[in-house]
């Protein structure tokens, strides 16, 4: 199993992978409960250059059947700037306004998405892929990186905890209610 910086090539890929983990959230943004338009809205951002979810942005976890998980992380510095071409094809496809509350600030690289293919789930891939990048931006770059965690998802929390990740408050993220955790060198 390798990760690796991911590429244009693998953004249909990364858009299924980054539904299975934020569909909810995706429909929220664009409005309409379609897995199809959703995944073609996050598809359409990835292959792009400097958004939230481009590809520049993403890592892939690869092994001998082919990608099996995804991260999304990027400069918390840089969210308006990530997120105005978001905003823009929001309006553009969807013809919404799009305004979420700052999910991240300057000081942290912030792990916007990890999803992980069902087959995998439950496999140790999700805390492989943080311990990847608790490596690369914490021990290797020394620098602090941040997470949301749903309040309802005890599960995920503990495991971030278990990593050494810590809570620094609480903010709400499109309606939901969410713990802010970073973990820094």
């Amino acid at each position: 199993m390798i990760i690796r910086k991911a590429k244009a090539e693998d953004s249909s890929v990364i858009a299924m992978h980054l539904m299975l983990a934020m569909s909810t959230i995706v429909y929220r943004f664009i409005g309409e409960d379609s897995e199809e338009k959703g995944t073609q809205f996050l598809e359409s951002l990835i292959r792009k250059e400097a958004t939230q979810y481009s590809y520049e942005n993403c890592w892939v976890v690869e092994n001998e059947e082919g990608v099996v998980g995804v991260a999304t992380v990027y400069d918390g510095a840089k969210l308006q700037q990530l997120r105005a071409p978001v905003a823009k094809m929001v309006k553009s496809m969807f013809h919404r306004e799009f305004n979420p509350e700052d999910e991240t600030q300057a000081g942290e690289f912030y792990v916007d998405c990890i999803g992980v293919h069902p087959d995998w789930q439950g496999k140790g891939i999700g805390s492989k892929i943080l311990q990847f990048l608790i490596d690369e931006y914490v021990s290797k770059r020394n620098k602090t990186l941040g997470l949301l965690v749903d309040k309802d998802n005890p599960n995920a929390k503990r495991l971030y905890l278990k990593l050494g990740f810590e809570s620094v408050g609480e903010t709400t993220l499109t309606g939901k209610e969410m713990e802010h955790l970073q973990l820094k060198n």
